[in-house]
């Protein structure tokens, strides 16, 4: 047994939670994965999957890197398309956003 370490399964830590498997919000409070300094989604998105109206713009700064698939960010000022393993976009506090899964995709977003 692995000692200060934590281990698990991105995609079942985060299925109550809309993918998000470390942050304030994971309970009990004393986990390693509950941490105001960070929060961490697996988004498992089938194709035609989409957010179709803006999210509330985050207050942190955000990263959304693609692992597989084909997933379109749409932001105010247009809208760019992860189409290759390992694209990503960055966003700052205060950007509102919307998405689609263009293909089957998985996503590794990651806000601080």
């Amino acid at each position: 047994m692995l000692t200060n370490v934590t281990t698990g399964n991105a995609y079942s830590d985060g299925e109550e939670r809309r993918g998000w498997f470390v942050g304030s919000f994971i309970t009990p409070s004393i986990s390693p994965r509950a941490t105001s300094a960070v929060e961490v989604k697996w988004g498992v998105h089938k194709a035609g999957d989409c957010r179709p109206e803006w999210t509330d713009p985050a207050e942190t700064t955000t990263l959304s890197v693609l692992i597989s698939g084909r997933f379109c960010l749409q932001f105010p000022d247009g809208e760019t398309v992860l189409a290759s393993q390992g694209d990503y976009a960055l966003w700052l506090p205060g950007i509102a956003h919307f998405w689609r899964a263009e293909e089957d995709s998985v996503v590794l977003t990651v806000r601080w």
